[in-house]
């Protein structure tokens, strides 16, 4: 035969063979993933993690026999359009789409080094910060939504001494000091209804970190904690919807994709409180209105009647994500924030037209950001974001026919750009740079007489920082050391912040944790009298002017053992911290310091203690947390030490779980000793016109005590539409708890005893649906 008909025949015999395989092939029916997945788990001793709305509906070929691990997963890619991310011998990652270096970021993703904290969905990374996962999140006491901000006072060492996500207390600092991001924009404004319900909608929050110590140098600001919420940066490119009601406010959400390249993510919520008066509300207002101008009916000598009460909140969130490429993304933002009171106050003997009072408190942000996967090794991102806060107030006295009008406003500009170097598969190096300009003002204007005031301060800080993480190839020790300096415009001021995370496993059940950071603020909080904005929202945002309001800087280190095995954790982390720089004004005095201007410091030392079992359907745990906090003002109390007003010594929380199929319960019971509090004298001057007190807050409150419970109840009504149901009582044993108490006097002379309470019994009901 001629060459040129064997050439021929050898291409006749190709195409034959290729058309039989072709057949055998296409002959084969398509079985789903999940079956595939768990024939391969078996046949290659492998695992598979994914979530099951990654999976859910995918359907492929069964791969033949023959082919090898790695050849079995380039199949499955083709034929289900999912990543195949292997990351060891044996274990491999099911994605969707993503960018083409998403083989190697997975692999340098931070460990997890504690799951199942307390809950499902909250883990303990290597660098000592607490996550939380929304989408995963299990179920906590008195709790039946994922509230970001209840739900991390579950946590050792967190709690709020009057009940409020406007006011928590971490290690015993206070509120203003903690740094709350949302999507890395600094928020000033984190509660609805004035501070009993997060203002954050936690159905597009993907995750949350919360670090009590040793926080990155890419976090300024923020002396007590940092708070860092997140949405969903990826493509799911799969639409994703939900709405719920509770007997506080009604919300939905949704997720759609565009194209192939873009998403759009919206949420909204708004509070249904004046439409419907249900027994949650009724509580709620008892609460937050026990102290205010509201609810306090006497001014002078003549009967104030007050009414025809209207409030309601509402928050909208919007994120455009946009792939431009496989390596380059486009993010945009935008979050509003809204609460409104107002009401109307007339004497009982007045027919006239009723005054208008009314309190706005809103918070808007927005922002864009840029990210860049130069190659495998090098990502940068840039960002750039605006926030605004507004606190705004019209009060009338009746008694002295007097107006006032009060207003505290925020604008904070920033940018903030940021590389990250892969060096190999145990160091990673962070460097960026950040501006900020915060301009903070504050006005007051009153009739009869009329006076006015306005106070502008305007302060910009340019930040460098570096950092570097190293994980040993055994994996048993992780650190992270970094040097962070803010430079201050308008002081002309250098501040040098390090900051070092280290932990090492002295065992395969022991590890041994240390954190330290040096950090400072120029953002506080005062107060200048307690009846300010309604007596609703006292405290109001100033920024230092590093003379009678300095810049807060604070230095913590933490010490930690944690014992981890069967799923047995016990831990325990010894800690100390120094805030300098604070003043009087913002520590919210009662006593005879009210209207003292002073400039302290105080030191809080204490221990964290947990113990947490976990078994397959049930987890139970006990924490216990021992603080001493105490001020020193070299104006006040002779320059003696003395307690800090929350200087809550003791805390305990005793609280489990149960999970059973679709049925989910919590139970838990929290504990703590009282805050201090300044007595009067047993016997007053008479001459004297203020009241005089005992040596400051030698005294103490009652114990706090309360026991909740939560249910939810997942339903499937369809295929692509879930459900779920669920009941909580807070407070379940209606116990008067007495978080606050103060003196006044009296117009005849005596002095009246003023008691702030907590929540009484409160239940709640809620229904979702998700699809």
């Amino acid at each position: 035969m001629s060459k040129k008909g064997v050439f021929y025949l050898f291409i006749t015999l190709f195409f034959l063979n290729a058309s039989r395989t072709y057949a055998q092939t296409n002959s084969k029916k398509k079985l789903p993933l999940v079956e595939i997945i768990l024939q391969l788990e078996q046949k290659f001793n492998i695992n598979f993690s994914y979530l099951d709305q990654t999976v859910e509906n995918k359907t492929a070929v069964l791969p033949d026999d023959e082919l090898s691990l790695e050849d079995v997963l380039k199949f499955l890619k083709s034929e289900t359009n999912l990543d195949f991310i292997r990351i060891n011998d044996t274990n491999i990652v099911i994605s969707k789409r993503s960018n083409p270096f998403s083989s190697f970021i997975t692999q340098k993703l931070e460990e997890v080094v504690i799951t199942n904290f307390l809950t499902k969905g909250i883990s303990k990374k290597s660098d000592g910060k607490i996550n939380i996962k929304t989408e995963d999140f299990g179920i906590l006491p008195g709790l039946i939504e994922s509230d970001v901000l209840q739900s991390i006072q579950a946590l050792p060492g967190i709690l709020s001494v009057d009940e409020r996500v406007s006011s928590i207390n971490v290690r015993g600092g206070t509120h203003d000091q903690n740094l709350i991001l949302w999507d890395g924009i600094k928020m000033y404004q984190s509660g609805h209804f004035f501070g009993l319900v997060s203002a954050f909608n936690p159905y597009l929050t993907k995750e949350v970190n919360i670090s009590k110590n040793g926080t990155s140098v890419k976090f300024g600001d923020g002396v007590s904690s940092v708070i860092d919420m997140t949405q969903s940066n990826s493509l799911d490119q799969d639409f994703i919807a939900g709405a719920g009601f509770n007997l506080i406010n009604a919300d939905g959400f949704a997720k759609v994709p565009l194209n192939d390249y873009t998403e759009i993510q919206v949420s909204a919520r708004r509070s249904v409180t004046d439409f419907i008066f249900t027994p949650t509300y009724d509580q709620y207002l008892q609460r937050v209105f026990q102290d205010s101008d509201f609810s306090n009916p006497q001014q002078g000598s003549s009967e104030v009647i007050s009414n025809n009460e209207r409030f309601y909140f509402y928050d909208i969130a919007t994120k455009f994500l946009y792939d431009i490429t496989d390596q380059d993304q486009f993010r945009f933002n935008f979050l509003t924030i809204n609460n409104k009171l107002t009401y109307d106050q007339r004497s009982d003997d007045d027919s006239g037209i009723p005054l208008k009072n009314e309190l706005i408190q809103n918070n808007f942000a927005t922002g864009f950001q840029y990210l860049k996967y130069w190659n495998s090794k090098l990502t940068t991102t840039a960002q750039f974001y605006y926030t605004g806060y507004d606190l705004r107030a019209t009060n009338f006295d009746i008694a002295s026919s007097q107006r006032t009008n009060q207003d505290n406003r925020v604008n904070d500009l920033g940018v903030k750009i940021n590389a990250t170097n892969h060096i190999d598969d145990n160091l990673k190096l962070h460097g960026g740079y950040q501006f900020s300009e915060v301009i903070i003002s504050n006005a007051e204007d009153t009739n009869n007489p009329d006076s006015e005031s306005f106070i502008k301060e305007v302060v910009r800080t340019h930040s460098i920082y570096g950092e570097a993480e190293f994980t040993s190839a055994s994996k048993s020790t992780y650190a992270r050391i970094g040097l962070r300096t803010n430079y201050i415009e308008k002081f002309s001021e250098f501040f040098t912040e390090p900051r070092l995370s280290l932990s090492h496993k002295l065992s395969n059940d022991f590890r041994l944790e240390f954190l330290a950071e040096l950090k400072s603020q120029t953002t506080s909080q005062i107060i200048d009298l307690q009846n300010d904005f309604l007596g609703i929202e006292k405290r109001r945002w100033i920024l230092s002017n590093n003379d009678d309001i300095p810049i807060i800087k604070s230095v913590q280190g933490a010490v930690g053992i944690h014992y981890n095995k069967n799923k047995l954790l016990i831990s325990a982390e010894g800690f100390i911290k120094d805030i300098d720089g604070i003043t009087s004004r913002s520590q919210g005095f009662q006593n005879q310091f009210q209207f003292t201007d002073a400039i302290g410091k105080y030191q809080v030392r204490g221990i964290d203690f947990l113990i947490n079992k976990q078994f397959d359907s049930f987890s139970t745990w006990l924490s216990y947390s021992y603080s001493q906090n105490d001020y020193e003002f070299d104006d006040l109390n002779d320059g003696n030490p003395f307690p800090n007003n929350i200087d809550v010594r003791h805390t305990a929380t005793f609280a489990g779980t149960y999970t059973i199929n679709d049925l989910k319960l919590a139970l838990g019971v929290n504990w703590h000793s009282g805050k201090p509090q300044t007595l009067p004298l047993s016997i007053q001057d008479d001459t004297n016109t203020q009241i005089e007190y005992t040596t400051p807050n030698s005294s103490r409150l009652s114990d706090y005590f309360r026991t909740d419970l939560s249910a939810t109840y997942q339903l499937r009504l369809t295929n692509r539409m879930n459900a779920s149901i669920g009941a909580s009582i807070w407070n379940l044993l209606d116990r008067k708890n007495v978080i606050n108490t103060y003196y006044s006097e009296h117009t005849n002379g005596d002095i009246v005893t003023i008691e702030n309470v907590s929540l009484g019994i409160t239940p709640n009901i809620s229904f979702r649906v998700r699809f």
